[in-house]
């Protein structure tokens, strides 16, 4: 069996590294669109920006591994087509054969024509070569201005100021992350950030964008513009799916998969950020956008091409640091059904807490503030059924698992 991988991320270099693992010895070829070997993203708005981790320290395996393994791994390559039927990728003048294909092409930032169409400094984080040049603006008292206040966005104000730039957040919402975290977890995150010096703007439309000579001036409506030498865009990503609808599969918001991350094509399989999967224990469709599910979905989707029948059931994950506060979250609250409860254990303001969300009779969604003991107990409650401990905040959560 001859593999075929399109995509140069964490869930293409997972699932090669678990092929190998498994003993599989057939030919397997990675198609990666940039100039470095897969690499982790969150570096790229942490330790990287912050100047405390160098660009080797991201790689998910040096170079060299590749050859020692025997993956033919092809950077600064473009799959511009897919033949189902005869089962080939095209890449350049290559038409790559494969008997089993995963498509692992993640995603892109979202764009604001109005920043694009400014020629003003702007940039987005996606990127290694993205956080290399946005770090070497982040200096003693540049001034950034940023558009979303999302994971990426707080996380880049987060390094900027550690790096003494003064920081501007611009967000449409009344408060960071609310789809995500709910009002009361969210007005922690906004407090954080203006305590340590965010001028941090909620509930604000964008009017225009305006380059000048030295930088970028942006109009807020019914606001004080904002003046900044360099502008980050963090509106989000979209999932890159466009290889896979040209070739006809199934795609809706990414590429749609089961439960099992097949495509609607049997021998084509979607794994990572472009990955709309249905989950078996969530009972939804859900398409994740974070490291965990890269590497998770990438060691399970080459089990399953080697013969597994075990289906993806594994909560979604994600953590995130940002000045002394580090948070991790398991599970899923659907945007559209919300959740009708939330048990707070401990103390928000202080930033020591776990958070349970509930919907119905079940609990949805974990996370904790700087209290590293309780991540296994939230996967254990977090799927689990709304119980009266549950319930009760005085009831620890390591009691409930």
């Amino acid at each position: 069996m001859n593999v075929v991988v399109v995509g140069g991320g964490l869930a293409a270099a997972n699932a090669v590294t678990e092929l190998r693992a498994q003993g599989h010895s057939g030919d397997i070829v990675v198609v990666g669109g940039e100039s470095h070997p897969p690499y982790e993203r969150p570096p790229l708005s942490k330790g990287l920006l912050l100047g405390s981790a160098e660009p080797e320290s991201a790689l998910v395996h040096p170079r060299e591994w590749y050859d020692e393994q025997q993956v033919d791994l092809r950077t600064d390559a473009l799959a511009t087509g897919i033949d189902l039927d005869r089962r080939r990728v095209r890449v350049g003048a290559d038409e790559l054969p494969y008997d089993r294909l995963l498509l692992a092409t993640g995603a892109t930032p979202r764009h604001l024509p109005m920043a694009d169409a400014s020629h003003a400094p702007v940039v987005h984080l996606r990127t290694l070569d993205d956080a290399l040049a946005l770090r070497e603006r982040l200096t003693e008292g540049t001034r950034i201005a940023i558009i979303g206040a999302g994971w990426i966005g707080l996380e880049v104000a987060s390094a900027a100021r550690q790096r003494g730039a003064l920081v501007t957040v611009l967000e449409s919402a009344p408060l960071p992350l609310r789809r995500v975290l709910g009002d009361e977890v969210a007005t922690v995150f906004a407090d954080l950030h203006r305590r340590h010096g965010v001028d941090l703007r909620l509930g604000v439309q964008v009017a225009g964008i305006e380059r000048t000579d030295d930088g970028v001036v942006v109009h807020v409506e019914g606001g004080d513009p904002v003046v900044a030498d360099a502008l980050l865009v963090a509106v989000g990503v979209a999932p890159a799916d466009e290889l896979a609808a040209r070739a006809g599969l199934a795609v809706d918001n990414g590429i749609l998969v089961d439960a099992w991350l097949r495509t609607s094509d049997p021998h084509v399989f979607a794994a990572g950020d472009v990955a709309n999967h249905d989950h078996p224990v969530l009972g939804t469709r859900i398409r994740v956008e974070h490291w965990d599910t890269a590497i998770q979905h990438g060691r399970q989707v080459a089990r399953v091409m080697l013969g597994g029948d075990d289906a993806y059931a594994r909560l979604p994950y994600f953590f995130t640091d940002q000045y002394d506060l580090g948070m991790e979250y398991v599970g899923h609250v659907d945007p559209h059904a919300g959740y009708d409860g939330l048990v707070v254990r401990g103390d928000l303001s202080a930033r020591q807490a776990s958070v349970l969300w509930l919907s119905g009779e079940r609990v949805v969604a974990g996370l904790h503030l700087n209290d590293w003991d309780a991540i296994e107990p939230l996967r254990a409650v977090v799927g689990g059924p709304v119980t009266d401990a549950v319930r009760d905040p005085a009831v620890p959560l390591a009691d409930l698992a």
